[in-house]
């Protein structure tokens, strides 16, 4: 893309975060255009002083051709608003990054997600927890996000990769900074093929305190729903839950004992209305994804008839309507949906509302338990 170094360099500019770059981006056309802009344009745009004064500095040290090459030598990607593979959820919410980095890789798979966070100073009983529910949802096929803190998050991590499974680590520093420093082994685990290392944040971005509260609304963000296992009154993982009911996305927590002040913060959780959780099935029939998880455990996807197959070739994990899908395969309507009912109730689809469906397990691959 020609103007992915125009959006790395906003991305490096202090003052200019999300809405500031969705104005320039829509009165200008193109961030190139933006980019370029003279101090008097961008004033008529309504940036202060202190914005355009960062602005024009930036543009006058920084080499976004250097730059961008120095990114991408180090095997991190650039993913923008405009890029079809820009996470879709994480579009959806209030003050999506215009610019993800990311090493390793985001799938289409990543978009069936659980954020599960909790407490850096964590207790055996939430230890062994997270290593059950973790493995379990990762047995089900979810993705499992959260933040390479010390504690919860690392044992989230380490579960999801020991159990074959996929997870996304979102960082509150650059990707050149991994932090904290002793699980920069689990992160290049991550980044090896099992998932990705993501931030909104350039390189040479240390790991500032105040980064933090912001990057807990990618790990949210990125999920369908977010499990916290044991927090304090105070603990940063309540920021997350917080981010979840603003996302209004699912949120469950682990109760926990009493007496102990790991879980307060999830027991109060509980008691101002998020869902109890004891086992996995309590997340998965939430989201409903029960009976789909099942069934892929048990069956082997092979179309059985010549419209499945058709219909196989223009389906995937982002929702495709249903006269999309007329249009593509050449099928008529009426064909077209008795196949995606029966697709549906043999757990090869799913329809995710307004007609829209998508691909929960790909044509051809034995899953296992069969």
């Amino acid at each position: 893309m020609s103007d992915l170094k125009y959006w790395l360099g906003f991305s490096l500019v202090r003052g200019i975060g999300p809405a500031k770059v969705r104005a320039l981006w829509d009165h200008f056309g193109s961030l190139a255009e933006a980019w370029q802009a003279n101090e008097s344009q961008l004033h008529r745009l309504g940036l202060g002083s202190g914005t355009v004064e960062s602005l024009l500095q930036t543009r006058s040290q920084v080499n976004l051709d250097r730059e961008l090459e120095r990114v991408q030598k180090q095997d991190i990607h650039l993913l923008t608003w405009a890029a079809p593979a820009y996470p879709r959820y994480l579009a959806e919410i209030p003050g999506a990054p215009p610019v993800l980095y990311i090493k390793g890789e985001v799938t289409e798979q990543d978009q069936w997600a659980v954020a599960v966070v909790g407490t850096r100073r964590l207790t055996g009983y939430g230890r062994q927890v997270t290593h059950e529910l973790v493995t379990g949802l990762v047995r089900h096929g979810l993705t499992i996000v959260s933040g390479l803190a010390k504690g919860i998050d690392a044992i989230a991590h380490k579960s999801a990769l020991d159990a074959g499974g996929r997870t996304l680590a979102v960082l509150g520093s650059g990707l050149d900074n991994i932090y904290p420093a002793e699980n920069r082994k689990l992160a290049q685990r991550i980044m090896a093929g099992q998932g990705a290392v993501i931030s909104e944040y350039p390189l040479g971005m240390p790991p500032d305190a105040r980064n933090f509260p912001p990057r807990n609304r990618l790990i949210s963000g990125l999920s369908l729903a977010v499990l916290v296992i044991e927090a304090g009154e105070r603990s940063g993982a309540l920021i997350t839950a917080r981010f979840a009911a603003e996302q209004d996305r699912d949120l469950f927590a682990v109760p926990g004992p009493i007496n102990s002040a790991a879980s307060w913060g999830t027991n109060r959780l509980i008691q101002e209305g998020a869902k109890l959780v004891t086992r996995v099935e309590d997340i998965l029939e939430e989201l409903n994804l029960l009976m789909v998880t099942e069934q892929a455990a048990v069956q082997a996807v092979v179309p059985e008839s010549p419209e499945e197959a058709l219909l196989l070739n223009y389906l995937s994990r982002q929702p495709t309507h249903i006269d999309e899908l007329v249009r593509a395969s050449g099928l008529n309507g009426a064909t077209t949906s008795s196949t995606l009912m029966l697709m549906e109730l043999k757990g090869i689809i799913q329809q995710v509302g307004g007609m829209n469906y998508v691909l929960l397990r790909e044509p051809g691959v034995v899953y296992e338990g069969e």
